[in-house]
């Protein structure tokens, strides 16, 4: 930490104090290796850059040293919290590439699984969101909902975490005995647990000091930072991957896009917590369609997608999450790119965050919702 005058010839205002902070790269309260290098005039905070990098890996060169079966697993371990989503993005862009097809009952359990992971993740966003502004009640009631998703993730994948159970042209095991019906009971109870939530929060003062009208981004400024997800839509912005390219079978299904009005913190948190009703809506229609059927359609041995490129994306968790591939006509991926929805919406954070306190630095990063291993893979 140092500080240092800024006289009139440099600010314009003599007499102002200017002091740089360190904040990070501790895991708690920047959810993650993340460094902010915060400028600030008392409490107040006059600029801040973030220093990324800590996690890096270089996954995107180890997958391009891979044949295409054998990526993957690295793909869970970017958005640790959302491994079906990471998983699915990978898988489907390889079947663009390949043109490979998929058989419904494989596509509809691959949508069921999908939004039980988007429930996890907003879970586990809300538990330790709230817990950032002072709310520790949340998170023990948020991770008990987490534990039944994961207890689900348990018996289907044999993991709880890092999830591999997605094959390239479907699925490499169909539902176990039971399935449906703890699906169906989660469903059943999570309505009543997401009213206990709202309940403590919604009409809380001391949350909706932290929240409302905090790290106000306005739909245009969203747009032009290119945030997506949640944050994009809490500004009021309604555009959702699902909805705008579907993809597996979202397009069959009824359900809606919630959007916010304000663009502050206590919007975006509305907002993920309307669609984690949607996304059990939408389970619970996936359910009652499952068809019977193969869940591996037609996959030559050897995946040796043609000369060529693809873009594909879905809507995550944290938003657009996208691959970009090319093909030399081998088993290995000329070239393997992702796009992060965490590392692209965590620009917007500077925006959000000057003129306001540095206690609210805590509550923004938590309502961007990031996970480093995803903005540094």
């Amino acid at each position: 930490m140092y500080q240092r005058d800024l006289g009139a010839t440099e600010k314009g205002s003599p007499g102002i104090r200017e002091m740089v902070l360190n904040m990070g790269p501790q895991h708690p309260a920047t959810h993650g290796v993340l460094r902010i290098i915060l400028k600030l005039d008392g409490e107040t905070v006059v600029d801040l850059d973030c220093d990324i990098g800590y996690l890096h890996r270089g996954v995107e060169k180890i997958c391009e040293n891979r044949p295409y079966t054998h990526i993957e697993p690295y793909f869970d371990r970017l958005d640790y919290v959302a491994g079906v989503s990471n998983n699915l993005v990978y898988i489907e862009a390889v079947e663009k590439l390949a043109g490979i097809e998929v058989p419904p009952r494989a596509q509809y359990i691959r949508v069921i699984l999908t939004e039980l992971q988007r429930i996890a993740s907003h879970l586990l966003w809300l538990g330790t969101h709230a817990m950032d502004i002072g709310a520790v009640t949340i998170f023990l009631y948020a991770f008990r909902e987490r534990e039944e998703v994961l207890n689900i993730f348990e018996n289907y994948f044999g993991a709880r975490l890092t999830t591999n159970a997605l094959r390239i042209g479907g699925l490499f095991y169909d539902t176990y005995p039971g399935f449906e019906e703890q699906v169906r009971e989660f469903c059943r109870i999570f309505p009543e647990r997401l009213n206990e939530y709202e309940t403590i929060l919604n009409e809380n003062r001391i949350w909706l000091g932290r929240t409302v009208g905090v790290g106000v981004l306005t739909a245009e400024e969203a747009k032009e930072l290119s945030v997506t997800g949640p944050v994009l839509r809490g500004s009021g912005v309604k555009w959702d991957i699902r909805k705008a390219f579907p993809y597996e079978v979202y397009d069959e299904l009824d359900w809606e896009v919630p959007v916010g009005e304000n663009g502050d913190t206590y919007d975006r948190y509305l907002v993920r917590m309307e669609e984690m009703r949607q996304s059990r809506h939408i389970i619970l229609q996936a359910l009652d369609r499952l068809p019977q059927g193969p869940i591996l359609g037609k996959v030559p041995k050897m995946i040796r997608p043609p000369v060529g490129e693809v873009y594909h994306s879905i809507e995550s968790p944290k938003g657009e999450l996208g691959v970009y591939l090319v093909s030399n006509g081998t088993s290995f991926p000329e070239r393997l790119r992702i796009r992060p929805p965490s590392q692209i919406n965590l620009q917007a954070l500077r925006k959000m965050a000057i003129g306001h306190m540095v206690a609210d630095v805590i509550a923004l990063i938590g309502s961007i919702d990031i996970v480093l291993g995803e903005v540094d893979r």
